[in-house]
């Protein structure tokens, strides 16, 4: 809404208040912005108080500083994933040619962020979900991306792996959470897709499998850039090294957290050179 009312803006925290949503003072006037109608903001605000996602209640969300549209049956895009966008930027120059897949890539939002600066390098965002690919190229045309394009297949099958060759990078944000973490759920995350959430009994499965099948799609020296949840970049680390990476890093979110760990793909076997950064 173009004017805010006050009345409207104070009935709206009293009903998040009531739903026990913490912010509720700074949510409110989100969804005041953001709201068409009284009656829009009021329906909104009453489906967050049941705590489904104010991310998908607004429709969009944003990251990088662009925005994306997000709903169900996409993971919303998290500030913490911005690191994994500094820490490609920073190690890597743009080039025409140059191509980079993003595996998992659900909205889009870490291809697109990389794409936004970097013009002349080509991106593959990959998915096995349609619907997820859905929100994917809405925000290819939300942000006016020309060099990124969207795959439905499934990156844990050799033959999608198989049909890439001589990337630059690889970058994934996959599933992660384990089977206890599945079990504790806040109640907004319960909303978003299990899919995209679950990575196996010790969140781990889609590191081995992924790093194994995709490895020998990058060329001498590629980047390979994974988000980990914080107790697991040790883990994911060990796996990259086991499968031939150098040059590993484990990076820290600006929470102070370890979030990223990557790698580049070198044919020589020579000494592990691990190393801890904060970005």
């Amino acid at each position: 809404m173009k004017q805010m009312n006050p009345m409207l803006l104070r009935r709206l925290v009293k009903m998040l208040r009531a739903g026990g949503i913490e912010d509720a003072e700074l949510e409110a006037k989100w969804i005041t912005e953001d709201a068409t109608s009284e009656a829009a903001a009021l329906e909104i605000a009453e489906r967050r108080a049941k705590h489904e996602p104010l991310q998908y209640l607004l429709g969009t969300w944003e990251f990088y500083g662009l925005p994306f549209c997000v709903g169900e049956g996409v993971l919303i895009p998290r500030a913490d994933t911005e690191t994994l966008v500094d820490a490609v930027l920073m190690r890597m120059s743009d080039a025409a040619g140059q191509q980079i897949a993003d595996l998992c890539t659900g909205s889009g939002c870490i291809a697109l962020a990389l794409a936004a600066h970097m013009p002349l390098t080509q991106f593959t965002g990959i998915d096995i979900s349609g619907q997820a690919l859905q929100y994917a190229e809405k925000n290819i045309v939300l942000n006016g991306a020309h060099n990124m394009r969207t795959e439905c297949a499934d990156v844990l099958a050799a033959e999608t792996a198989a049909r890439y060759h001589g990337l630059a990078a690889v970058v994934c944000n996959p599933p992660y959470l384990t089977a206890e973490d599945m079990q504790n759920l806040q109640a907004e995350v319960r909303y978003e897709p299990a899919l995209a959430l679950y990575g196996g009994a010790d969140g781990l499965d889609f590191y081995r499998r992924i790093t194994a099948l995709w490895r020998g799609a990058l060329k001498d020296g590629g980047l390979f850039v994974f988000e980990t949840g914080c107790t697991q970049t040790s883990a994911v680390r060990d796996i990259l090294v086991e499968n031939g990476f150098r040059e590993t890093e484990i990076l820290r979110d600006l929470g102070g957290n370890p979030r990223v760990v990557l790698g580049r793909n070198h044919s020589l076997q020579n000494h592990s050179d691990v190393s801890d950064l904060n970005i």
